[in-house]
């Protein structure tokens, strides 16, 4: 373009107000703030998106609040025991005896049996270390005891078939009481278990018991076992030359650098040639 024009050109654009900035007649400038118009409003798109999804969630989460059972008890303790230290506090500020004022909100016989469950726990907390095998077998007996479910209605349908069989032979009498009561009297003593009964070697148990028992056995040996290989005596060892697991690892350390050393008198002692 030759030079007037341009001039004219500029001239023009001055008098009208429009003259272009010099990053309006770069190509490339124009591009970079397209370029950067895009990506606000893809950060923008991205904003609101991300402010619906949190809106959705501050919803879903207020209604599970609302209809999880174990997020309301979860809250109710926090309560109460928010509820607790305050009223801890209020009381030892005010110089009144805490649990005298705590012991209104119950009754006798709650307290009584609050007093019961604690004693009942601290028992039980004493009762978990080791004391000696007898009350280690005690604590096996009684745990057996709770996970035992007896076949109650086994036992019934037993029961009522040993009866009409006793009452069939002639060994067993079915009386009906003045109120309706039925009751089994024994005639020759031969129906009721004594010390001298040999009955019981004709009961065969049912298949179900027989594996339950034998998932037990194998339960129990399993716990001796990893409780052996916890008191680290899984393998055969030697004579004990340590007194805990400290000093056992500091008695390998030992053995790891100076067994080839000590060998022949260590030999020389256990013959009994040592001088």
């Amino acid at each position: 373009m030759p030079p007037t024009t341009m001039n004219n050109t500029t001239e023009k654009a001055l008098d009208e107000g429009e003259l272009a900035s010099p990053e309006a007649l770069n190509p490339e400038s124009r591009g970079r703030e397209q370029e950067r118009q895009e990506r606000f409003k893809a950060l923008q798109a991205r904003a609101k998106k991300s402010a619906q999804r949190n809106l959705k969630e501050a919803a879903a989460e207020s209604q599970r609040l609302a209809t999880d059972p174990n997020l309301l008890s979860s809250l109710a303790r926090k309560q109460a025991f928010a509820s607790h230290n305050l009223l801890k506090a209020d009381s030892a500020a005010a110089g009144e005896d805490f649990e005298r004022k705590r012991a209104w909100d119950w009754t006798v016989d709650e307290s009584e049996k609050w007093d019961k469950r604690m004693t009942k726990k601290e028992k039980h907390r004493d009762d978990v270390a080791f004391q000696d095998y007898r009350q280690d077998s005690r604590k096996v007996y009684k745990r057996q005891l709770r996970e035992m479910k007896p076949n109650l209605e086994g036992y019934e349908k037993e029961k009522a078939a040993a009866v009409q069989k006793a009452a069939m032979s002639g060994g067993l009498e079915v009386v009906e009481t003045d109120d309706g009561e039925l009751v089994a009297v024994d005639k020759n003593g031969t129906f009721y278990s004594t010390a001298d009964s040999t009955d019981f070697i004709e009961n065969k148990p049912e298949k179900a018991a027989v594996d339950r028992l034998v998932t037990d056995l194998r339960k129990a040996e399993e716990t001796r076992l990893r409780k052996r290989r916890d008191r680290g005596k899984g393998e055969e060892e030697g004579d004990v030359t340590y007194i805990n697991e400290k000093n056992k690892e500091f008695n390998k350390r030992l053995a790891r650098s100076y067994n080839k050393y000590t060998a022949e008198i260590r030999d020389s002692f256990e013959r009994g040639t040592m001088i």
